[in-house]
């Protein structure tokens, strides 16, 4: 974001944030020279064209999308990781985690409609593809088993490599391909957050890490989009450690969404959204904060409004 409003130092910060809350600018210039350098293990933004921030004024997390953005040069080192506490290890490879599965499990590229008339305006993200499945599979594959020993063992060398590549594989995966209703629901949970803190993590506001907002919901976006593509849905959960050698089609929903309910519990992930101090009465805010969210809620398999989300929240609640 710095670099892309240095070389345009005139913009307005909303110019380039993504529509509905900002106006979408297209980047239709080079930006300079970016290298990035993550000492996390998360989001993958050194392969990414993807800037996300608060916007505190419509109490919502929103960003910058646009392939102008990705930087030049990645510099890949586990041991530029090595500070992070347990829980930025957790927070972080949730991250990874979701984005995977989501890019995974997102619309089909061709199946998008009609591409806007000028390729500047294309999205993005353009759907689950042949070349993002690829990349989002193997992270997730990796994830799996290096995540847990990873948030165990902070010596484990050989865990934090893996999920440090396996962030730069989701990066790659998902900076093509997309996310959708998992990270869609995070930007609100996060965002109407007032009095939740994180272990581990600064005090001097209340935080809720993005990858513990996002991976939240999973289990109930999980059942939610199951119906749509359900074999990649039971894909996923194969990999996550699920029997699914007589899985009915059917109930590929409901056996990501225990996969994932599972894997979190294992980890020791916060119990739902009711853990931040959500209910039920705030499920109507919620919604109304992640509706703007066209980037990734486009992305959904299913057809997705106010009504979907709101049961997604509700099942949320508590996990466990």
């Amino acid at each position: 974001a710095a670099n892309l409003y240095t070389v345009f130092g005139d913009a307005h910060l909303l110019d380039f944030v993504n529509a509905p809350l900002g106006k979408g600018r297209p980047v239709d210039r080079p930006l300079l020279p970016l290298i990035a350098v993550p000492t996390t293990a998360g989001t993958g933004s050194e392969c990414t064209g993807a800037a996300i921030f608060d916007l505190t004024e419509k109490n919502a997390k929103t960003g910058i999308a646009d392939r102008a953005l990705k930087p030049t040069l990645g510099i890949i080192d586990p041991l530029n990781t090595r500070s992070m506490p347990k829980q930025v290890r957790l927070a972080s490879g949730l991250d990874v985690l979701c984005h995977a599965i989501e890019s995974y499990t997102a619309i089909p590229y061709n199946l998008r409609g009609e591409a806007p008339a000028n390729p500047l305006l294309r999205p993005a993200y353009q759907g689950a593809n042949p070349i993002s499945d690829i990349w989002s599979f193997k992270a997730l594959q990796m994830v799996v088993d290096a995540l847990p020993r990873s948030v165990a063992d902070e010596d484990d060398l050989e865990a934090h490599e893996a999920m440090t590549l396996a962030a730069a594989y989701a990066g790659i995966g998902f900076g093509n391909g997309g996310v959708h209703l998992m990270h869609g629901c995070s930007y609100g949970i996060s965002g109407l957050n007032r009095a939740y803190y994180h272990p581990q993590y600064p005090t001097d506001h209340p935080l809720c890490p993005h990858g513990i907002s996002v991976a939240v919901t999973s289990p109930a976006v999980a059942e939610f989009t199951g119906a749509m593509y359900p074999e990649r849905h039971l894909a996923v959960a194969r990999a996550m450690g699920a029997d699914v050698t007589n899985a009915k089609m059917d109930d590929a929903g409901a056996i990501l969404g225990d996969a994932l309910r599972r894997f979190l519990r294992r980890l020791d992930v916060p119990d739902g959204i009711s853990a931040f101090g959500y209910s039920s009465a705030d499920i109507g805010p919620l919604v109304e904060s992640i509706l703007p969210q066209h980037r990734v809620l486009k992305l959904s398999p299913r057809q997705t409004g106010a009504e979907q989300i709101a049961w997604i929240l509700e099942r949320s609640l508590k996990n466990y």
